[in-house]
């Protein structure tokens, strides 16, 4: 069965989708076989992997409104054993649906669609979006962990407890084994000492949630790096993009770190 991680953050610009698109390239790279899931309605995963809206007829939207089943809506992508599952801006009109008190179940619909390609894939990656609406309760609802990326900037830990607040009751509720595989700083600057405040806010408080290559290294972190922010715009991930980057050899640890479980 696949290990479905979903990466969440209801802050936008925090290396959200970056983190998805790098780390599922990533794990292809290391002969996984990978499914992204881009359920965010900005489609920004979708379109970093070089896909426009007209490469696609059918997308997540019409899985989830139960038109397409998931293996129909799958793309192949440039990168050996990865697969996405697009998405486009007509996914907000899912949110009244999955509002409808009346619809049994409207936060498993996502996991109920997963069943059909779960053993396929050695990894499913979701791509959320930046709100704790009722499409990320449904990510995570169908996930076994999820991955917080978290900016190491001003404001960095604001909203976090409600993110965490929602884990835990999925956890006790809909999804118990639910589970945080860890916090990811981004767009780290070893210069900056706002950087180096929050890395040091973020080892006091989940020092055992974040990620590291060896115990008793330094944690896994993101840099700021120009050839992150320039990937999606070429519709590659930095791995390809520049595969000898800081931020390349950032992701490439953390699939490392990941496959080892």
């Amino acid at each position: 069965m696949s290990e479905i991680i979903s990466i969440a953050n209801q802050k936008g610009g925090v290396g959200k989708t970056t983190t998805a698109v790098n780390l599922a390239a990533s794990l292809a790279e290391k002969g996984k076989k990978v499914l992204l899931l881009d359920i965010d309605p900005q489609s920004n995963a979708t379109t970093s992997l070089g896909f426009s809206r007209g490469d696609y007829e059918f997308n997540i939207y019409h899985v989830l409104i139960g038109s397409k089943k998931l293996s129909e809506v799958l793309l192949e992508t440039n990168i050996k054993n990865l697969q996405l599952a697009p998405s486009n801006i007509g996914l907000v009109g899912i949110e009244k649906e999955f509002y409808n008190p009346k619809k049994k179940n409207r936060e498993l619909v996502l996991k109920e669609k997963l069943k059909e390609v779960s053993k396929k894939f050695d990894f499913i990656i979701i791509d959320s979006p930046p709100a704790l609406g009722p499409i990320t309760i449904n990510a995570l609802s169908a996930s076994d962990s999820v991955i917080i990326p978290i900016q190491c900037e001003f404001f960095a830990l604001e909203g976090l407890a409600q993110l965490l607040n929602t884990v835990s009751l999925l956890k006790k509720t809909i999804n118990p084994k639910l589970k945080i595989k860890g916090f990811l700083p981004t767009m780290y600057s070893g210069q900056n000492n706002l950087s180096k405040q929050v890395l040091e806010d973020l080892s006091h408080h989940f020092k055992d949630k974040l990620f590291h290559m060896k115990k008793g290294k330094e944690c896994i972190v993101v840099p700021r790096n120009v050839k992150i922010a320039e990937s999606p715009s070429f519709g590659k991930p930095v791995t390809t993009y520049a595969s000898t980057s800081k931020g390349s050899i950032a992701y490439r640890d953390l699939a490392t770190v990941i496959v080892r479980g």
